[in-house]
């Protein structure tokens, strides 16, 4: 069957940005990224602590009966299955990473993104397996928060979303914004059914990955003072890796990463 022009086409734009992703993973030089644990300035704005706290409470019985046994289900799976739905999450969030990379004017890293979206959702059955990993090219996150932050947008003061948890208000923004951006402006079943499985994966994924985090910080005496403290630390820390343009570590002592409401 002979092939058609415009999927001649997508298949050489495709190989072309592979090879130039490739290209720039392994030839490149890193940009600057801080020191093994350097830790971003942040300060804490919290004038609704006391709704805030109580909304915190709901989510904390929430996650404590429904969220968290869930999580540590999930760590039971085998390694494989984990690995697997970590990286499909990964790889479904590429487009939205692509698009912050280029809102920030981070050419290096939006090549990189497109690169790995390409060859893990082609080579890598819809992401399942991190190709792109193994050829050198390093996955980073980039989100819509971090984008404002990059653009020197002030983190607000601190909102405790239902269900979503601790963010400051301009995470909170952008989260909003990223619920509506849809890059791959389908209608189709298919996508539609890929969206769902990753929201499903992503949430209990992100939960299985905070864990260690939060059973850590719930044995200090006060849990939503530590927990907002960590969360904003983790942001400015993540802005700042926004502006060297460096790639995001996955260190959980240095990152005090994911949080429940990832």
């Amino acid at each position: 069957m002979p092939i058609t022009k415009p999927v001649a086409l997508f298949v050489r734009c495709a190989v072309v940005v592979v090879l130039v992703a490739v290209a720039s993973g392994c030839t490149s030089t890193p940009a600057a990224t801080p020191g093994s644990c350097e830790r971003a300035s942040y300060t804490v704005d919290d004038p609704a602590e006391p709704v805030n706290r109580g909304i915190f409470a709901f989510n904390r019985t929430v996650d404590d009966y429904a969220l968290a046994p869930v999580a540590r289900g999930y760590l039971k799976l085998p390694d494989v299955v984990q690995t697997g739905v970590h990286n499909f999450v990964a790889n479904f969030g590429e487009p939205k990473v692509f698009i912050n990379d280029l809102l920030q004017g981070n050419a290096q890293r939006s090549v990189n993104t497109l690169g790995r979206f390409v060859i893990n959702t082609t080579a890598g059955i819809v992401g399942l397996i991190d190709v792109s990993g193994k050829l050198g090219i390093e996955r980073h996150k980039a989100d819509f928060g971090q984008t404002f932050g990059v653009w020197n947008i002030a983190p607000g003061p601190i909102v405790e979303l239902p269900l979503l948890g601790t963010s400051s208000l301009r995470d909170a923004t952008g989260r909003l914004l990223s619920s509506a951006v849809d890059p791959f402006g389908s209608n189709s079943d298919t996508v539609d059914t890929l969206s769902t499985i990753n929201t499903v994966g992503g949430v209990v994924d992100g939960r299985a990955e905070a864990l260690p985090l939060t059973d850590k910080l719930r044995g200090r005496p006060d849990y939503y003072a530590a927990l907002r403290d960590s969360v904003a630390q983790r942001r400015a820390d993540f802005v700042a890796q926004g502006k060297l343009g460096a790639v995001a570590g996955d260190d959980a002592d240095c990152q005090e990463g994911a949080t429940v409401d990832e």
